[in-house]
């Protein structure tokens, strides 16, 4: 039988590896907040790098989109949006 300290310490010690421990930047926090907007917690590495290269202003617009809509997917849905932000943004820019 194991003590309460140690169940404790076991639950303790599973919980803060579980937990964001590899959140050391700002993009990498808001990579992780949008996974979990989007629950799509599976992908969350793929949002912390597009939120290290892709402009904030673009994220923040395809994230308010998919919020606002009532869509199954959500990360699906953002993904489409972010992409045409990304195509209109750089057609006015070209142009």
């Amino acid at each position: 039988m194991k003590s309460i300290k140690q169940i404790i310490d076991d639950r303790t010690d599973k919980t803060h590896k579980t937990k964001r421990t590899y959140i050391s930047r700002e993009f990498q926090d808001f990579g992780y907040r949008l996974a979990m907007e989007l629950e799509d917690p599976e992908h969350t590495s793929l949002y912390i790098k597009l939120a290290k290269t892709v402009d904030r202003a673009i994220l923040e617009a395809a994230r308010r989109f998919v919020i606002d809509s009532n869509a199954d997917n959500k990360g699906a849905l953002f993904m489409w949006k972010m992409a045409q932000l990304r195509q209109d943004e750089h057609v006015i820019v070209k142009t």
